[in-house]
């Protein structure tokens, strides 16, 4: 698998930055940040998400921060209509 190289966090240090790749194939995005806390993880648990959907974290997966200045990496569909969320239909 052959990564593309999006962008990293910028005037950083030479190890433990933010950044992100794309997989060509799949458009999925890897992105390495900062671990939540555990105070953002519960916040996050009180805000929730969409009805019937927990907000435990699965021990597969897990809750990163991302620095505002990164957003500018994350590609956009080209035909993006705006939309925020994802209402699980």
């Amino acid at each position: 698998m052959a990564l593309e190289f999006l962008g990293i966090y910028p005037n950083t240090p030479d190890d433990g930055s933010p950044t992100i790749w794309r997989e060509p194939e799949t458009g999925d995005l890897l992105i390495q940040s900062y671990k939540a806390s555990e105070d953002d993880i519960k916040a996050a648990q009180e805000v929730g998400s969409i009805p019937g959907h927990t907000t435990d974290i699965p021990d597969h997966e897990f809750m990163i921060r991302l620095p505002a200045n990164m957003i500018q990496f994350i590609p956009r569909p080209e035909n993006e209509d705006n939309s925020v969320g994802n209402s699980g239909s």
